[in-house]
C-alpha cells in the first residue's frame, strides 16, 4: 500500500441482499428465466419466483452482496483498507447490509441507510452444474448517484473499483463516469469489471462511456472479453482489450486466468476443485487481485492469489469466504 493513502481500494456499486437457492434447469425453464445471466426484475416478479420455489428455500441464507461489494469485502478480509459507495434504505435489509460491511471493516458514508425505500434484493439460483443465475430487484440501489461519491475517501485511495452493473442505472452510470474522472484527476488508479455477459450484450455503449479513454485494470471473463471487443475469437479479443485497459485480467473458469500486465501476457494456472456454486467467483478474483496489488505484489502473485481464492469460493455455497478462510489463503 502507498502509505500516504488512507484506503487501498474505493469501490462503487449496488448493495443487494442475496438469497441463494438451489434449483434445476427445469425450474428455470418453467419460470422462463434466462440461465447464467443477471436479469433485472421488479419486486413483484421476484416475489412470484420465490413463492414458486418456496419448497427450495430450505438451503437459502441471506448474505450481503452486489458485485463490487463482494470484491471490496473480500479485499477487506484479506487486510486491505476499503471504502464502499452504495445505497441502502432505512429498512431491515439495509440494517443487515450495513452491519455486514461494518463487520468486515469496510467504511461507508455516514448517512447511508437514512433514506426511506426498499434495499435491493438479489435472488441467486444455483443449478447442479454450479452455474449461477440471478434475478435482481435493485430497489433504492437503482438511485445510486454522484451524491454517493465521497471525494475525500476517493482522493485518499490507491485504487477506484467500478462494477459494470452500474451501466443499467440512469443515475448509476453517470456516477461511475464521475468516479473514474475524479480518480484520474487525483492520480487514483482505475479498475472496472464488465460484470456479466448480459450487461456486455445489452449495455455495451454504456460500458464504453464508463471506461472512457481507458481504465488501468479491466476485469472480465472469456465470454465477456469476446463479446465486448466484438472479436471473432479469444486470441483476437485479448489483443483488442488493450484498447480499453492498460492491463487486464480475464478469468477462464476451470482453465485459470490470463493476465496482461501492460507488457506481457501471464498465464495463471487453475486450481482443480469440484465447483458447486460459481456465484461470486469473478468478484472474489477481482477483490483478491486488487488486494495483492495494493500490497505491492506483482501481477503474477496477484493472479495466483486471486485464482486460488476464486477456486475456494466455487467449491462452497455463497459468493464469499468465511473471514478465517482469507487468512488461510494468505
Amino acid at each position: 500500500m502507498n502509505h500516504m493513502k488512507k484506503f487501498d481500494i474505493y469501490g462503487i456499486g449496488a448493495a443487494l441482499v442475496d438469497t441463494e437457492i438451489e434449483v434445476s434447469d427445469a425450474d428455470l425453464e418453467a419460470l422462463n428465466i434466462d440461465k447464467g445471466v443477471m436479469t433485472l426484475v421488479d419486486e413483484q416478479r421476484q416475489q412470484e419466483i420465490i413463492d414458486t420455489l418456496s419448497h427450495h428455500l430450505v438451503a437459502s441464507k441471506k448474505a450481503s452482496g452486489g458485485s463490487a461489494a463482494n470484491s471490496i469485502i473480500a479485499a477487506a478480509y484479506f487486510g486491505a483498507k476499503t471504502f464502499y459507495s452504495c445505497r441502502v434504505a432505512n429498512d431491515d435489509n439495509g440494517d443487515f447490509y450495513l452491519s455486514d460491511l461494518a463487520a468486515a471493516d469496510v467504511s461507508v458514508h455516514t448517512d447511508n441507510g437514512s433514506k426511506s425505500g426498499i434495499t435491493g434484493k438479489c435472488l441467486v439460483m444455483i443449478t447442479p452444474d454450479a452455474e449461477r443465475t440471478m434475478n435482481t430487484f435493485l430497489g433504492i440501489s437503482e438511485t445510486i448517484s454522484e451524491e454517493d461519491i465521497d471525494i475525500h475517501a476517493l482522493k485518499a485511495s490507491e485504487f477506484a473499483y467500478i462494477e459494470g452493473y452500474l451501466a443499467t442505472s440512469a443515475t448509476g452510470k453517470p456516477a461511475a463516469i464521475k468516479l473514474r474522472e475524479l480518480a484520474q484527476q487525483h492520480q487514483v488508479k482505475t479498475a472496472l469489471s464488465l460484470s456479466d455477459p448480459a450487461i456486455v450484450q445489452f449495455f455495451r455503449d454504456s460500458l464504453l462511456e464508463m471506461i472512457g479513454d481507458k481504465v488501468e485494470i479491466l476485469f472480465c471473463n472469456e465470454h465477456e472479453a469476446i463479446n465486448f471487443t466484438q472479436a471473432e475469437n479469444f486470441d483476437e479479443a485479448k489483443e483488442k482489450l488493450k484498447q480499453y485497459g492498460d492491463t487486464f485480467a480475464i478469468t477462464l473458469g476451470a482453465k485459470g486466468a490470463l493476465l496482461f500486465d501492460g507488457k506481457e501476457y501471464i498465464n495463471i494456472a487453475p486450481h482443480s476443485v469440484k465447483a458447486i456454486d460459481t456465484n461470486g467467483a469473478g468478484d472474489m478474483f477481482a477483490g483478491a487481485f486488487l488486494y495483492a496489488l495494493s500490497q505491492g505484489k506483482s501481477y503474477e502473485e496477484a493472479g495466483n492469489l486471486a485464482s486460488k481464492a476464486a477456486s475456494v469460493v466455487v467449491s462452497q455455497f455463497g459468493p464469499r469466504l468465511r473471514p478465517e478462510q482469507h487468512a488461510e489463503l494468505l
